[in-house]
């Protein structure tokens, strides 16, 4: 009797078993017959689920944000207000748990900078548009709650991006100390704005 093989799992377990061998070499640095060592498995049998080394990080960054996105998930459920909602979306920027998948991400916007490597640019897209298309949805239902003035959904797309640009700010220069901080200062004055006083 043949054995039935779940490809889906296992192109994510060969994806997984050579997640530390990214976070140690980074993309640049890696060959299919690294990854294939690593993983256990044949030259042969990389190239029958993935089309490349990039395909292999797309799937481990795959993994790890729904992971992470789990996470978020449940912690946004705690919280009530608008303004901590976006204060935890942030948060990907600068906390302990995210650091491996910054990590990649860094790779990822100089990779796409520098090479302009379609399917890392395309990859990037889809991420940034679901992650959008939450970040705007938290927006809106603070508008419905009453907690924000109508038109706080145009600026939706400038908070969304305030984060990831203070983060590349401070990644590349001296001129951001305390990212978190500056952060949430920017978060805390835009809400003044748009934020209906409670009287």
């Amino acid at each position: 009797m043949a054995i039935i093989v779940d490809k889906v799992q296992k192109r994510k377990d060969i994806a997984l078993a050579c997640k530390e061998l990214f976070f140690q070499n980074g993309i640049s640095n890696l060959t299919i017959s690294k990854i294939a060592t690593t993983a256990g498995v044949g030259k042969g049998t990389i190239y029958d689920y993935f089309k490349n080394k990039e395909d292999i990080v797309f799937e481990i960054v795959n993994v790890l944000i729904q992971e992470r996105n789990s996470i978020k998930e449940q912690k946004l459920l705690q919280i009530l207000n608008t303004k901590d909602k976006i204060k935890l979306f942030s948060e990907f920027f600068y906390n302990e748990e995210d650091t491996e998948l910054r990590q990649l991400y860094k790779e990822f916007i100089s990779i796409s900078l520098v090479k302009q490597d379609k399917d890392m640019i395309d990859f990037q897209t889809q991420c940034s548009n679901g992650y959008f298309a939450w970040f705007s949805e938290i927006i809106q239902n603070g508008i419905e709650k009453g907690e924000l003035i109508p038109q706080a959904n145009k600026f939706a797309r400038g908070l969304f991006v305030m984060a990831e640009g203070m983060f590349i700010t401070s990644e590349v220069t001296k001129s951001i100390s305390d990212l978190k901080k500056e952060i949430h200062d920017n978060i805390d004055a835009l809400f003044d704005l748009i934020e209906i006083k409670k009287v």
